[in-house]
Formats: C-alpha cells, structure tokens, sequence
C-alpha cells in the first residue's frame, strides 16, 4: 500500500469534484468509488488527459495545435511554468470548446489544477507525465497530415484511415489512459509483480474498449463535427453510406459491435485480474465495463436506427443505476463478473441477429 498522501485542501476537492462534473460526470461517478489518495490522483489525471483533448478537439491549424502541445509539453514536466504558459493560452482563441473546457485553458480555473498535480509524489506523479505525454504526442500525431495514424477526407468528413490507424487512435487516446491508470493503481495498493503484469497485458484493450463504446455511443454526434472515428476502409466496404446517415448492412453494424465486444472481452479478463482487496478500483473499473456492455446491448436492440438519423445510444439513468447494483454484487466474485460477459454477449448476438421491423 502506497503510504504517502495526498493532502487536499476543501477548495481543492471542490475543484477536482465540480470540474469533472462539468467535463465528464461518468467519470466524476466512478472516481467516488476510489479510496484516498487514488482518487485525487486519477481525478487529476483525468483533467490532465482533458487538457489534452481540449487542444485536439480545438478547430485551430495544425502549426497552431503543435505549439500548444510542446507548451503542454513543458507544461506537465514543469507544473510551475503554469502561471506564464496559461497567461498565453488565455489570450489565444480556442474554437470549438465549451465555455466549461475553455476555463479549463486558463489560469483563473486552470492553475489549481497545475498546483495539485505538483503535489503528487514524484513516482505517482512521473506515471501520469509519462502516459499524458504520450497521449499529446499521439493527439499531434492524428494532425499531422504525413504521419500514422492518417486520416482521410470524405466530403468534407475527416475518418480514419484503416483499421490499424482506428486501433492506433483508440490507444493514444484511450489505451495510454489505462496504461496511466494502472501504474498508479500499482503503486498505490503495492500489487504484486505478477499482478501488475497481468494488468498491463490488458489495460490497452480495457482503454480502447471503452474509447470504442463511445466512438459508437458518439457516431451522429462526431459527424456533427466533421468527424469520423470508424475507418475508412470500413466505411467503403458500406458504401459510405453511414457517412450521410444512411444506415448500414446488418453484416457491417454487426462488424463494428464484434470489434467492440472482443475489446471488452479482454477488459473482463483485466477486472478479474484485480486482487479482491483493490476494492475502490475494482468497482470504479465494473462501473466502467458494465455500463460499456449495457450501450452495446442498447445499440444492438436497437440495430435498425444505428448510423441513420436516428442514430441514439444512450443508456437511462436507471440502466445506469441498476450497473451499480451489479457491480457491487460481484465486487468479490471473479465467476460472477465472467458470467455477466458471457450473457452479454449472448445477449447482444441475439439482438443483432433479429430481423428488422420495417412496420
């Protein structure tokens, strides 16, 4: 067990608590699982890998985007260049954020964040320097025009490439965070070497998994914005159809879950894989997976609206809380959790294999 401590104070909690609100409450619900201090560590690194994606997700130029990662760069090797580096990004323009990410960006909401990461031990904080800046140099990746992974224009849509960029996106994004995640875990309930190796066998997979959900959960949504997170080569072999939300053939919507599912599959294998005492990290990771499984379920249910325009995954609040409930209910029942896997699938095979009601 990690025995150093990071102390808080009220204002502290109340920030890392009311930001993450604001950018992602999936991930504000699981971190309530965590014990102290993991979750002050993850919740900062969660805002940290934030910061990342506000600078991706910004509509600025390419040469734009790679002066801000080699400031974030310097940024998260030194968290006291804050005050200078957030002067500059307040001055800057940064279309395409919300006014909550935006505050993110500046110093008035944005050097607390600098100020807590700096109070992390050095090999806890190390793990997230190393695996946030990773992710940034992935992020520049997909913008630079002549590296992998490579995107492609269809019609004004921005889409990946091939499926091998599509798996290299979900890593950078996605994978590293788990990679992140699970170091820290490590260190702090002082897993054993076996145990650790374990986790990070699957943690990409437990990464892209949930990155996939969402790409899926997300796809009219993305393409709102001009994006398409699928790959091209896939969307060919559709005739490019889901790209103008004209629906798909059975056979290709079935593609796109399976990738999904065998993704979660492995994550499955990296939940059991957690010793029974990591109890806070074990049901922030089951109220990951399962509500992941649900989506899949919906979608598959509903497969006859998927990439078309009604195109609508999201699971209810009581879906969500009923996750919670299961999750607990397995929290030390390794069997349980492979069993839940097992009728999923079944479950969501079954859905996609019904004709569609054409009234």
């Amino acid at each position: 067990m990690n025995t150093q401590k990071l102390k808080l104070t009220d204002a502290e909690n109340k920030y890392l608590a009311d930001t993450m609100n604001k950018v992602s409450r999936s991930f504000a619900i699981v971190v309530l699982s965590l014990e102290e201090p993991l979750n002050g560590y993850l919740a900062t690194a969660y805002l940290i890998c934030r910061v990342v994606d506000n600078i991706e997700d910004c509509t600025q130029p390419f040469a734009w985007k790679q002066q801000r990662f080699q400031e974030f760069h310097r940024l998260i090797a030194e968290p006291a260049s804050a005050p200078q580096i957030l002067t500059v990004w307040r001055q800057e323009s940064w279309p395409g954020l919300t006014q909550d990410e935006l505050e993110m960006m500046g110093p008035a909401r944005g050097l607390i964040l600098w100020r807590i990461y700096a109070q992390i031990p050095e090999r806890s904080r190390s793990a997230i320097r190393h695996w946030a800046s990773e992710m940034a140099d992935g992020m520049l990746r997909v913008e630079n025009p002549e590296e992998h992974p490579l995107l492609e224009d269809r019609d004004g849509i921005r889409v990946l490439a091939a499926e091998s960029d599509y798996n290299a996106y979900c890593f950078y994004v996605a994978g590293t965070v788990g990679h992140m995640a699970t170091e820290l875990v490590v260190v702090h309930y002082g897993l054993a070497e076996d145990v650790a190796t374990r986790l990070l066998a699957t943690c990409e997979a437990c990464g892209r998994g949930l990155q996939k959900t969402n790409i899926l959960k997300d796809f009219a949504k993305d393409l709102g914005r001009g994006f398409s997170y699928l790959p091209y080569t896939w969307h060919r072999e559709a005739n490019f159809a889901p790209l103008s939300l004209a629906g798909a053939p059975a056979a290709w919507k079935k593609k796109v879950i399976d990738d999904v599912v065998r993704e979660l599959h492995a994550a499955t294998e990296y939940v059991v894989a957690l010793p029974y005492e990591a109890a806070g990290y074990r049901m922030a990771s089951l109220m990951s997976l399962l509500p992941a499984y649900q989506t899949l379920l919906l979608a598959a249910k509903q497969h006859a609206m998927l990439f078309t325009s009604e195109h609508h995954v999201k699971i209810s609040r009581p879906t969500l809380a009923k996750c919670q409930g299961v999750a607990h209910s397995m929290l030390t029942d390794n069997e349980a959790v492979r069993r839940y896997r097992l009728r999923l699938e079944g479950e969501i095979d079954a859905a996609m294999a019904q004709p569609v009601d054409v009234g």
